[in-house]
């Protein structure tokens, strides 16, 4: 089934030459199905890459999704036009008075900075207060994922001693959860990242159940125990040449940023790197969809208690 987006965007184009399922606006109005309402609040730079990994993954699935793109009105993106922003995005006070059945929240380059000297974090933690009566699942992914911990749980973040990058083999600790299900013994998928959550944090809280491992890379996917919340500490939903961009910043900024683990064939920044992730990814995301969303939220959205 396919994702539901306006004609125009500039993921459509793309996604459509991948052959995934997408559907515009018109066509969607004609089926009687509901979509699911899957709010993406989209913190990262590169806001249309990050439009159209997040559509790719989301649009993999049997179910009509109907995206809504979210900014932070207390931050101005810097990277993209603002006709683009403009066209297809919205603020918070647009959208708060509509229940969502799901809401993504991204990453962002702040990692390094106290959340709360973040120039949105007063922003941020308005959306989450409200999310608790509208939204009825979220994703939290990498920095997103630290700030959620953070602000339902009180875990903390930490500095790792150099940036974690690379793509990495994690183990499923519980594979009866409904959000691993059908996943190997062992996956990979990357992360990018200055700042790791403990493990013994995560273990300790007795709300929150860690899910996935990495010895590399440390605590993968948390859930809380009521599917509410999941929290990803990677970036399952990275282009193959994501990291190598990335690295090459890096190296453009003078920064002598290591080579991603795991990621160039013989640690070789010159040749092709490989896609090890695609088929987790796909699963991860169809599976949040499924079994924390689609199978549980009511149909009757506008009038439902969402509260968490």
């Amino acid at each position: 089934m396919p994702v539901k987006i306006p004609k125009n965007l500039p993921a459509s184009s793309v996604l459509q030459s991948e052959n995934i399922f997408v559907m515009d606006e018109t066509r969607a109005s004609s089926q009687d199905i509901r979509p699911l309402r899957i709010l993406i609040l989209n913190l990262m730079p590169t806001k249309i890459v990050t439009e159209t990994q997040l559509l790719r993954v989301i649009g993999n699935t049997p179910l009509q999704i109907e995206p809504t793109l979210l900014i932070t009105a207390s931050h101005t993106p810097r990277h993209v036009s603002k006709e683009h922003m403009d066209e297809f995005y919205h603020t918070f006070d647009e959208i708060k008075d509509i229940k969502y059945d799901g809401m993504i929240i991204t990453g962002a380059p702040v990692e390094k900075m106290d959340f709360e000297e973040v120039r949105y974090w007063d922003e941020l933690e308005t959306i989450m207060k409200w999310a608790k009566h509208h939204v009825f699942s979220t994703m939290y992914i990498c920095w997103a994922a630290q700030a959620g911990l953070y602000y339902h749980y009180g875990v903390e973040k930490h500095e790792l001693e150099k940036k974690l990058s690379g793509v990495y083999k994690h183990s499923v600790l519980n594979p009866q959860a409904p959000l691993v299900r059908g996943f190997d013994d062992f996956f990979y998928a990357p992360h990018s990242r200055y700042t790791g959550i403990d493990k013994e944090a995560v273990l300790s809280c007795e709300k929150l159940e860690l899910l996935t491992f990495s010895k590399e890379a440390g605590c993968h996917i948390i859930t809380s125990k009521n599917g509410k919340h999941v929290f990803v500490t990677g970036h399952s939903e990275y282009d193959v040449d994501t990291l190598k961009k990335e690295y090459q910043r890096d190296v453009a900024k003078g920064l002598e940023p290591d080579v991603p683990c795991n990621y160039f064939p013989g640690d070789d920044p010159s040749k092709t790197p490989m896609m090890t992730w695609r088929a987790h990814a796909s699963l991860l995301f169809s599976n949040w969809l499924n079994y924390y969303v689609y199978q549980t939220t009511p149909y009757d959205l506008d009038s439902a208690s969402l509260e968490i």
